[in-house]
């Protein structure tokens, strides 16, 4: 039987400037506080090893480039000691442009770090400018060479599409100018306009939801022909180049977050560390005081959970593993909802996978809502 693999996120709340559209926690810090966090963070890691092996390791933001390389390898030591993790483990880090220098690039490289995320989000200094980087697309290409240069043979680059006044044409000059960079992986995802952020008091002359399609279809051709495979709605990769980490979250691995507002999925129970700065500070140390909104997840949640993170992946859900794990057959439970959108051509089946259309994709949120039981 293989053994039990988990995933371990560490969130990095720091950044230079918070963006317009963003809603994570996150915001500017001086560089005291960033070391106590980074020796708060390290106390939650000393009090919370696991025995299972780790597969991939994520230090999100935030923006963890903002931290010394020095500190950085501190984290990687720290994780070391405490957990096990496999010998090809997949260890990212989100990085922005304007943040990164040679120097700092190749002390991430020696710490461990072996995937590096480039959050660009556009290749047109005006949509940069709107978005609220604090980047333009110059310093993203000097920011990739450093990179390569530093040795990292693992890029993954973070575009947005459905941008205020973005056009077809303009986003596909975006895609056009990163393939020639030739990432190993390309990330390319939707606006959403978040409540709270100052995206959402703002008049925003969106594109239409046929503009966005146009955009997806685009996504897809251009990136196929380039090399790239789509294997999740969102996400595009050279071969052998997927991100396990994120195919971890959709295929429901156990994942243990730790650092602020951290999400973690642990014996079928998900629950979050505070989002006060404060207490994660002085209670770090101690996982059980800094951990909220505990939530076992029943058998039916679990169902549905495998079902819409699963339709997520270009390769869809399998029947025989939803009946390994549910002990009950996937007809029994959602055939009348697979044969209503098999006749809407929103999913097809091939294989034992049941999988959605490329018309599905462009609907997913309302398939996957006929997936929640009642």
């Amino acid at each position: 039987m293989e053994e039990k693999k988990i995933e371990l996120y560490l969130h990095i709340p720091f950044c230079s400037r918070k963006c317009d559209y963003c809603d994570f926690i996150s915001g500017p810090a001086d560089q005291k506080r960033q070391r106590e966090y980074v020796e708060a963070l390290k106390r939650e890691i000393a009090a919370s090893g696991k025995k299972e092996e780790v597969s991939s390791v994520f230090f999100g933001g935030g923006t963890p480039s903002l931290l010394p390389a020095e500190w950085m390898e501190e984290l990687m030591e720290s994780l070391t000691e405490q957990f096990r993790l496999a010998e090809d483990a997949e260890i990212s880090m989100e990085a922005n442009p304007g943040t990164l220098t040679a120097e700092k690039l190749s002390g991430y490289r020696k710490a461990g770090i072996n995937r590096l995320s480039l959050g660009c989000q556009s290749a047109r200094n005006e949509e940069l400018k709107y978005l609220g980087r604090i980047h333009t697309y110059e310093m993203f290409e000097e920011s990739f060479q450093m990179a390569r240069e530093a040795g990292f043979s693992n890029l993954n680059v973070d575009l947005m599409s459905g941008l205020p006044g973005q056009s077809g044409k303009s986003w596909e000059e975006s895609l056009r100018k990163i393939l020639k960079w030739n990432p190993e992986h390309i990330s390319a995802y939707s606006l959403i306009v978040e409540e709270g952020t100052p995206f959402a008091r703002r008049e925003l002359i969106l594109p239409t939801e046929e503009e966005e399609r146009r955009m997806y279809e685009v996504t897809g051709i251009l990136l196929g022909e380039a090399g790239y495979e789509q294997y999740e709605i969102s996400n595009y990769a050279k071969p052998g180049f997927a991100c396990r980490h994120n195919i971890g979250y959709w295929i429901r691995r156990p994942y243990l977050g730790m650092g602020l507002g951290a999400a973690s999925l642990f014996g079928e129970v998900r629950y979050q560390n505070t989002s006060s700065m404060e207490t994660y500070l002085s209670k770090s140390g101690e996982p059980e005081k800094i951990r909220e909104n505990k939530e076992e997840l029943s058998r039916k949640e679990q169902m549905e959970e495998f079902c819409f993170l699963g339709l997520r992946m270009m390769c869809g859900i399998s029947r025989r593993e939803f009946e390994e794990q549910f002990q009950r057959s996937m007809e029994e439970v959602y055939g009348a909802v697979i044969e209503k959108h098999k006749k809407l051509g929103m999913l097809e089946e091939e294989e034992g996978r049941v999988r959605l259309t490329r018309r599905g994709i462009s609907v997913s949120n309302g398939v996957m809502a006929d997936f929640l039981l009642d």
